[in-house]
């Protein structure tokens, strides 16, 4: 019998998973100061607040450098 397949993307996420959703590494993720939730002795992140991370992150203009580059550990 195959294994099931889940219509839905899981809320809690593993941080291997939740790099992956953002786009950035683990250590990147670790370093972005968004909070971790505890389920059965595993740190997890809520899917919620890495879309609110990622919503906060301000739009790149045309002709101004980005002002994301510092939260990113790389100079401006």
């Amino acid at each position: 019998m195959p294994a099931a397949r889940h219509a839905f993307v899981p809320r809690l996420l593993p941080a291997p998973a939740a790099a992956h959703y953002l786009g950035v590494s683990e250590t990147t993720l670790r370093g972005l100061g968004i909070p971790r939730r505890r389920l059965e002795g595993k740190r997890v992140y809520d899917i919620a607040d890495l879309d609110l991370y990622a919503d906060s992150l301000p739009y790149e203009v045309e002709g101004r450098p980005s002002t994301c580059a510092g939260r990113f550990g790389r100079p401006r």
